[in-house]
């Protein structure tokens, strides 16, 4: 007599590129471990998605760029680090993946793995009420779901139907 096959694990794809995306990003880690016992992680986070159990792919500070001079200057590595994690998870498809704010970033990349049927999660709306109110359209396209942090951003949101 076989036995049966375990279910396959549950292996979610998902990065913060700074401090605070990944105080949140950890957050919502160890509530989905707490709900889905053997849920998996890997991506790029700082120290408390690792402490999660996230297998990195790059260390987070390889992300953490700021300024227009700066960005510039790394915009080659940077361009080639998403396309790289591009093709690993259009490869090997996550059942699922989280960008955590960092919208320059995440956004294009949550677009094509939603494109390839990856369902994307956006953890910290873009401050598209604030400034580069079009981005809305961007979001649109790239995001399945948006968790947003302000509670007058859920309306606003709605009103553009990003949900």
């Amino acid at each position: 007599m076989s036995r049966p096959t375990p279910p396959a694990k549950l292996r979610i794809g998902i990065i913060a590129a700074e401090t605070s995306g990944d105080l949140l990003g950890s957050g919502l880690m160890a509530a989905l471990s707490a709900r889905v016992p053997g849920i998996e992680f890997e991506g790029i986070g700082g120290p408390r998605m690792l402490a999660q159990g996230m297998r990195s792919c790059e260390p987070m500070e390889s992300l953490s760029v700021m300024g227009l001079v700066e960005v510039l200057r790394h915009l080659p590595r940077l361009l080639r680090l998403r396309a790289a994690l591009r093709r690993r998870w259009l490869g090997s498809p996550p059942a699922l993946f989280i960008g955590v704010d960092a919208p320059d970033f995440n956004l294009p990349l949550e677009r094509s793995l939603r494109r390839a049927g990856v369902p994307t999660v956006h953890y910290v709306s873009p401050t598209v009420w604030a400034w580069r109110e079009k981005r809305v359209h961007k979001i649109r396209a790239a995001v399945d779901l948006l968790l947003s942090i302000f509670p007058f951003e859920q309306a606003l949101l709605a009103r553009q139907k990003v949900h």
